[in-house]
């Protein structure tokens, strides 16, 4: 497990190896196989009790958030919370898919639904980001601030707002511009993004992150994360019903 993920965090890896490689007997059931793979959903074990599984898949569309794949999880989440499953997220997500189409379909108000899901739900929820977690979409992947109860990091995790490159790109234009080499300029300010905001020490300072882990711990880390949050007992805020976008 631990060269599953590339050094380049531009290559992208199957999640679906990861998973397999942390459940019990390797045996994940998949569900909606073959609608928005860029996000993928089933059913496993962990030391023998059921857990839905949740995890963005870099393999496909680089695993951003699109439409399909919002309404996927979003409906997914909302039934192991229905039937008392826990969740186990696996967070690989550069942000959500850019584009004309995405934006006339209502990429907003269906990113929203992924949203509420997980913020409405009050089973067990456990997150491991493994490499990329950028803006919004890191905040609607289950982070610590929609009421995720527990979030590992590998090393390899880079949680900020956006990309080194396009931080980058955006926040030294001037100077790039003006510069003698102005590739050797934004890589050095790229590494210097990455050394102040993109990794997780950052966020586990900050209190975003639980605990950075190395990706050979996962499974028992998941395992005992389970077990504290067995008892769990969490409840919404009186009312009728809660209003989901839609």
């Amino acid at each position: 497990m631990d060269d599953l993920i590339p050094e380049d965090p531009n290559q992208p890896y199957d999640m679906k190896a990861l998973i397999r490689s942390v459940v019990d007997d390797h045996n994940f059931f998949e569900v909606h196989e073959n609608f928005a793979q860029n996000i993928v959903v089933g059913f496993a074990r962990l030391n023998g009790q059921s857990v839905g599984i949740v995890g963005n898949q870099p393999a496909v569309l680089a695993g951003t958030l699109d439409i399909d794949s919002s309404v996927k999880g979003a409906r997914f989440v909302r039934f192991c919370d229905a039937f008392n499953i826990p969740l186990v997220i696996f967070e690989d997500v550069p942000g959500f898919l850019p584009g004309v189409g995405q934006e006339h379909g209502g990429i907003i108000r269906h990113g929203a639904k992924l949203l509420y899901a997980f913020a409405e739900a009050t089973v067990p929820k456990i997150t491991v980001i493994t490499r990329k977690a950028y803006g919004g979409a890191y905040c609607v992947m289950a982070s610590k601030q929609i009421r995720a109860d527990l979030n590992f990091a590998y090393p390899t995790a880079e949680i900020a707002v956006m990309g080194p490159e396009g931080a980058v790109e955006i926040l030294f234009r001037k100077e790039l511009s003006e510069a003698d080499d102005p590739q050797l300029f934004k890589t050095a300010k790229v590494e210097e993004f990455r050394q102040k905001f993109a990794n997780p020490y950052i966020a586990a300072e900050r209190g975003y992150v639980d605990e950075i882990i190395e990706p050979h711990e996962t499974r028992p880390k998941l395992i005992r994360a389970l077990e504290l949050t067995s008892q769990k007992r969490d409840s919404n805020p009186p009312k009728k019903h809660g209003n989901i976008p839609l």
